[in-house]
């Protein structure tokens, strides 16, 4: 892979190899960025603002995506994450995200991740504070849509859920969002605009931290501190399913 001098190493998240040059980003293509490629090419048609552009493959076989001004909430988590704002706003552009998808969702090969069933959108499948992009407290994007797939709504919705509202054990949000839960996931499902019952959307979640778990474990041969993720995703997972008994 070659590289241009002007381009910087952008830090933060697990991916490795993504680049900055000016207003663009660079990151490693594969057999699904065409895929990718062309959903976001249907979110822009669709009129959704706040996700990349596709600008290209570069002549080394790098995606080309414009690159979203603002802060990417990575840990320790900064204390404004927590107003009901950014809840409510999150919820309505993932809403906006799965309602523009629709075609894209019907490719069901060609994917990074596996396409699970209901399929009814295209999920972004890591939609949380660390791909979340916003200027002066307020959201303007997300950025990552390398392991979007076909699968249900619920699947992407429960994530957020699991990071936002929060139920993440190592959120670390403070003693009153904390007993704010019931109130916030509320607001975050009424901004969606969903009916889904508590124990639906607390059964989804579990079973996506399951998948999570055993995805760290197997990333943990080659990155040992996966191993700690998948024990904290066991863990929140048995809670959640404690809560359905």
């Amino acid at each position: 892979m070659s590289k241009d001098a002007a381009e910087t190493e952008l830090a933060g998240g697990n991916m490795n190899d993504v680049t900055r040059v000016d207003g663009e980003v660079r990151r490693p293509a594969g057999v699904w960025t065409g895929n990718v490629h062309a959903f976001l090419e249907e979110l822009h048609a669709a009129g959704v603002d706040g996700v990349p552009r596709v600008l290209g493959i570069t002549a080394d076989g790098r995606e080309r995506l414009s690159f979203i001004e603002g802060e990417v909430a990575h840990y320790p988590l900064p204390e404004w994450l927590w107003n009901d704002g950014i809840l409510v706003s999150s919820a309505r552009l993932l809403r906006r995200i799965h309602d523009a998808g629709v075609e894209s969702a019907r490719r069901s090969t060609g994917w990074r991740s596996p396409s699970r069933e209901p399929i009814e959108v295209v999920c972004h499948n890591d939609f949380a504070p660390y791909n979340l992009v916003f200027e002066h407290q307020q959201l303007v994007g997300v950025i990552d849509f390398d392991m979007a797939a076909p699968g249900p709504r619920l699947w992407d919705l429960a994530y957020l859920a699991y990071r936002l509202v929060p139920y993440v054990e190592d959120a670390e949000a403070p003693a009153d969002v904390r007993a704010a839960e019931p109130t916030r996931l509320a607001k975050l499902l009424s901004a969606y605009g969903t009916d889904v019952s508590n124990d639906s959307l607390w059964t989804m979640m579990a079973a996506r931290l399951d998948a999570l778990a055993e995805h760290s474990r197997s990333e943990s041969i080659a990155r040992p501190e996966l191993a700690a993720h998948a024990e904290m995703y066991e863990r929140d997972a048995t809670r959640l399913r404690d809560r359905l008994r």
